[in-house]
């Protein structure tokens, strides 16, 4: 099984810069640094794109990508808080009543009866 290579964000700028600035066809680009001509192209769309944020590198996220992380985060918070005070024990799925509701509307008429009685 052949491992995957990787390419510091150098390399990639480097190589993106050969084929941008010293006009050099991507295809013989990619021969001479010994890398696939798609893979190139791709990095080269990446630093047209956003030139700052372009290869980010193992494990770093681009900005946009950290904020939808941090807002996925806060979601699952938000719903795990919202399933407590919905539910009322904490954990599990919402505790029906008879009727169906979440809200314990059967046990109230029930109770209010005692009280007549």
């Amino acid at each position: 099984m052949v491992q995957r290579r990787k390419f510091s964000r150098e390399f990639k700028l480097e190589a993106v810069k050969l084929v941008l600035e010293r006009s050099v066809s991507a295809a013989q680009a990619a021969r001479d640094l010994d890398v696939h001509a798609n893979v190139l192209r791709k990095w080269i769309r990446e630093a047209e794109g956003d030139p700052g944020s372009a290869f980010p590198g193992h494990g770093n996220l681009k900005p946009e990508q950290q904020e939808i992380e941090r807002l996925r985060r806060e979601l699952a918070r938000m719903k795990a808080e919202r399933d407590i005070l919905k539910n009322g024990r904490g954990f599990g799925p919402p505790v029906r009543g008879r009727n169906g509701s979440c809200y314990g509307g059967g046990r109230r008429v029930a109770a209010d009866r005692l009280l007549v009685a």
